[in-house]
C-alpha cells in the first residue's frame, strides 16, 4: 500500500480575485497616521492638473502597515535585480508620495523644558 502524496505547506491565505474587482492606477500616494492606524490614499494625478480624486483608501494597524513597508523592500529588490535600478526623479519634480499625521498625541518629550 502506498501512502498518498502529502500536499505542499501553503505560504499564505489563498487569495480571490474577484471578477468585478476595479484596477486602479496611482501614481499619487497620501499617507497619514493616527495612534491605531495607518491611512494611504491613492490617486491618478494628471499632468497640469492642481486636483486629483482618491480612487482608493487602504486603512491597516502599524504592525501590517510595517510589514507591507518589509514586502515592498524586498519586492523592490528582486524587481532591481531582475530589470536594473529603479531610479528616482529629482525632487523639482511633483511629489509622488506625502504624508500627513493626523490625530497625533502630543509628544511630552518635545515640549518638556530641559533642566540644568
Amino acid at each position: 500500500m502506498t501512502t498518498p502524496p502529502i500536499p505542499p505547506k501553503s505560504t499564505g491565505p489563498i487569495l480571490e480575485l474577484p471578477a468585478d474587482l476595479e484596477l486602479v492606477y496611482a501614481n499619487l500616494a497620501r499617507i497619514a497616521h493616527s495612534p491605531a492606524d495607518i491611512v494611504l490614499d491613492f490617486a491618478h494625478l494628471l499632468p497640469g492638473e492642481p486636483r486629483a480624486k482618491i480612487k482608493s483608501r487602504v486603512v491597516m494597524t502599524p504592525l501590517s502597515a510595517k510589514l507591507l513597508v518589509r514586502a515592498l523592500t524586498e519586492n523592490i529588490a528582486r524587481y532591481e535585480t531582475a530589470f536594473g535600478e529603479i531610479a528616482i526623479p529629482p525632487t523639482t519634480l511633483s511629489p509622488i508620495i506625502s504624508f500627513v499625521p493626523f490625530n497625533s498625541p502630543p509628544n511630552p518629550q518635545k515640549n518638556r523644558r530641559q533642566h540644568a
